[in-house]
């Protein structure tokens, strides 16, 4: 049977799941360059790009034998996150963790910073988003109010403390308590908030 040349990641992955052994490398030769750029982007070393890349299929192929794979149309997306989180793992094994100083003017916004992105920065931008938008969720009533406030409101605590009727020590130890959730949320749900 002849192949068509515009087929699209999806058949591709359907026509893998289906025994087609052919369509996995059509899809790896694909994407291939875009994330090895990635992860060499974030590793900077040659040989554990290549480890990172070959475990990022490994469990591209397991995943996919599994039947465990629903992302729609969305198969770079998918394959980038299962790369990002081997990275994440890889920095946690060799203890090279980027990691936040504690202070009181940190916080985990800072790492939401803007600049140029492209397709691979944007998608994890969004999961960070998204998962930063569920911890918020989790904080208490008074402290989520303060937090909101502060870092998307771009309010000041004299402003907050006006909005909420306390006083600023008030309005600031809920931050600071926010704050301190949220760390101890992050480290609960074993969420990255590095791109």
């Amino acid at each position: 049977m002849m192949q068509k040349n515009s087929n699209t990641d999806s058949t591709l992955v359907s026509d893998y799941i289906k025994g087609n052994e052919a369509a996995l490398a059509v899809l790896i030769k694909r994407h291939q360059q875009r994330l090895f750029s990635f992860i060499y982007s974030k590793v900077h070393d040659r040989d554990i790009t290549e480890d990172v890349f070959q475990d990022t299929f490994i469990k591209v192929i397991r995943t996919l034998k599994k039947g465990n794979y629903n992302e729609e149309g969305k198969f770079l997306p998918w394959v980038m996150r299962i790369a990002h989180n081997l990275v994440i793992d890889y920095f946690r094994k060799t203890n090279r963790m980027p990691s936040f100083k504690n202070t009181n003017e940190f916080d985990i916004f800072s790492v939401l910073g803007d600049g140029n992105l492209n397709a691979e920065k944007q998608i994890i931008k969004d999961q960070i988003h998204t998962d930063v938008r569920e911890l918020i969720n989790e904080l208490p009533e008074e402290q989520k109010e303060v937090l909101v406030m502060r870092m998307y409101k771009d309010m000041s605590f004299k402003e907050i403390s006006e909005n909420t009727g306390v006083s600023i020590n008030t309005a600031l130890g809920r931050m600071r308590y926010a704050l301190i959730n949220m760390r101890k949320l992050i480290e609960k749900h074993k969420i990255i908030l590095v791109d």
